[in-house]
């Protein structure tokens, strides 16, 4: 009966991330956590007070859901190392999507909160097109040309009362369409939405977008 009981256990929690590094156009050396092993890859860009560990709960979600998730830490945070420009976090993105392309991935999305999402936002400025598929940002720091974006589907995410809502809905106006947005009510910024009674929604609405083809 005990070693019944330890195998559903163990059959039931999720499987830990696999560590993984790579480089960077401008010589960073990121690392990352990888989860699952589906087809369609997600690329997790965290905030600037967050790391790669905060995203483990949204990982295993997306997981379940038959994605590949790629949750990066940016170049001086844990054990990643800055290139040849301290703040180029865009490149830190667009090269963890670019080694999901390379690993097997038919399709990557990217989920960006606040520095993040700016950084998600110029890679995808920067990115070929078809290479960022869903591109989802949330509470992103503004970026220069939205426009410029280069993404199947965008979609913006922010708290109604945070200080930085109306920089989001000014960002998302200039944005390509096709595109969608979505305030929460509160006041909480990026991924500190997930402690409050919004963070379900959240979760829910990151899963929704991603699910569509």
């Amino acid at each position: 009966m005990l070693l019944t009981t330890l195998l559903s256990l163990m059959l039931a929690a999720p499987a830990p991330p696999q560590h993984v590094s790579f480089e960077t156009a401008d010589g960073a050396h990121i690392v990352a956590d990888l989860y699952g092993s589906g087809a369609d890859g997600v690329v997790l860009a965290h905030g600037a007070v967050f790391n790669k560990e905060s995203w483990a709960t949204v990982a295993q979600a997306l997981v379940a859901g038959g994605h590949r998730v790629l949750a990066i830490d940016f170049r001086g945070y844990g054990a990643s190392t800055p290139g040849r420009e301290p703040r180029a976090y865009d490149q830190d993105v667009l090269a963890a999507v670019r080694y999901l392309h390379a690993h097997g991935a038919t399709r990557v999305d990217v989920v960006g909160a606040s520095m993040g999402g700016g950084a998600s936002a110029r890679a995808a400025a920067e990115a070929r097109p078809g290479e960022i598929d869903h591109l989802f940002l949330l509470s992103p720091v503004p970026v220069p040309h939205p426009e410029a974006m280069h993404a199947r589907r965008i979609m913006y995410v922010a708290s109604r009362d945070e200080q930085l809502a109306p920089a989001v809905q000014a960002q998302f106006a200039r944005a390509p369409e096709p595109k969608q947005i979505e305030l929460l009510d509160g006041n909480a910024h990026a991924q500190n939405i997930f402690a409050t009674p919004q963070g379900p929604k959240l979760l829910a609405l990151i899963e929704d977008f991603l699910a569509v083809r």
